[in-house]
C-alpha cells in the first residue's frame, strides 16, 4: 500500500483550473519528485497534500487514512512537515531557536511550568534541545547554530529550513525547490543531505526542483505535470525518454 496516494485531484481558482485530474502515489521511504514548467500546477499539487489548498474534487490519503479536508495543523500532526520555495523562517532568532520552534508538537508541558523552567518543563526541555543538537550535527549546522537567521547566507537559510522541518519529525517531508537561488556547491550540499534524511532517517520525500540533474540523480520516480495535468510518471529513465516530457519541459534533446 502506497504512503500516499493523490487520486483525480482537481483545483480551480476561478475560472482558472490549477490542476486537472492528477493522479499519483507514493511509496513509502522513497524520494519522489514533481516536475514541469512554469505554471504546471507544481506547488499547487504541493499544497494540496499539505493543506492549505483543498481541491474541489479527488481524494488524497495518507497512511489509510482520506486528509481531503484535513486543515494543515492536522496533517502536521500525521507526520507532514514541508519547507517553502521563498524561505519562511523567523528571521530575527536563532538557528537553535527556529528549530525549538519546529518541535512545538511534542511539548507537552503547561505555560505555567514552562515559564517558571520546573520539574517536567525543564527535562522536557533538555529532551528536546537535544534532538535539536543531533539535527544541527546531522545537517552541518554546527558553526552557526547560535547565529542570527537574518544575518546568515541564503545557502544556509534554505539549510535551516530543512532543519526545522525535521524537527516536526516527519513521516512525509514536503520540499518546495530546496535548491531554488543556490550556487552549483550550495545545491551539492542540499541534495547530499536530502539523499542522507531519506536514507539514514527513512522519511518519505516528494520534492519540487527544476535542476534536472539533480531530479535524475537522486529521485526513485518523477511525476510530470504540465498545464495542471500528468503527463509522464515512472523512474528517471523512463521520464527522459517520454517523448511528451522532452517536447514540453526537457526540450529536443534527452538529458
Amino acid at each position: 500500500m502506497p504512503q500516499l496516494s493523490c487520486s483525480d485531484i482537481q483545483l480551480n481558482f476561478g475560472g482558472v483550473r490549477a490542476l486537472s485530474g492528477v493522479t499519483f502515489q507514493v511509496e513509502k521511504g522513497e524520494i519522489f519528485a514533481i516536475i514541469g514548467p512554469n505554471g504546471a500546477g507544481k506547488s499547487s499539487m504541493l499544497n494540496c497534500i499539505s493543506g492549505v489548498y483543498a481541491p474541489q474534487t479527488g481524494k488524497i490519503t495518507f497512511e489509510d487514512r482520506d486528509i481531503t479536508t484535513l486543515p494543515p495543523a492536522e496533517r502536521t500532526k500525521m507526520g507532514i512537515a514541508r519547507s517553502f520555495q521563498n524561505i519562511a523562517l523567523f528571521k530575527g532568532m536563532t538557528v537553535i531557536d527556529n528549530l525549538m520552534i519546529g518541535r512545538h508538537l511534542h511539548q507537552h508541558a503547561g505555560l505555567l511550568q514552562g515559564g517558571l523552567y520546573i520539574g517536567p518543563a525543564r527535562d522536557e526541555e533538555v529532551k528536546h534541545r537535544r534532538f535539536v543538537e543531533e539535527i544541527i550535527e546531522f545537517l552541518s549546522l554546527q558553526s552557526i547554530r547560535k547565529k542570527v537567521v537574518g544575518t546568515l547566507p541564503y545557502g544556509y537559510q534554505k539549510r535551516v529550513e530543512l532543519a526545522r522541518a525535521l524537527a516536526l519529525e516527519p513521516k512525509l517531508l514536503l520540499l518546495d525547490e530546496p535548491m531554488a537561488g543556490m550556487n552549483h556547491e550550495e545545491s551539492e550540499d542540499m541534495a547530499r543531505f536530502i539523499v542522507e534524511t531519506n536514507r539514514e532517517k527513512g522519511i518519505t520525500t516528494i520534492m519540487i526542483e527544476h535542476d534536472m540533474a539533480v531530479v535524475m540523480d537522486i529521485s526513485d520516480s518523477v511525476c510530470v505535470l504540465d498545464f495542471g495535468k500528468k503527463i509522464a510518471g515512472g523512474t528517471p529513465a523512463e521520464v527522459q525518454q517520454n517523448p511528451d516530457v522532452i517536447k514540453a519541459y526537457l526540450g529536443e534533446e534527452e538529458i
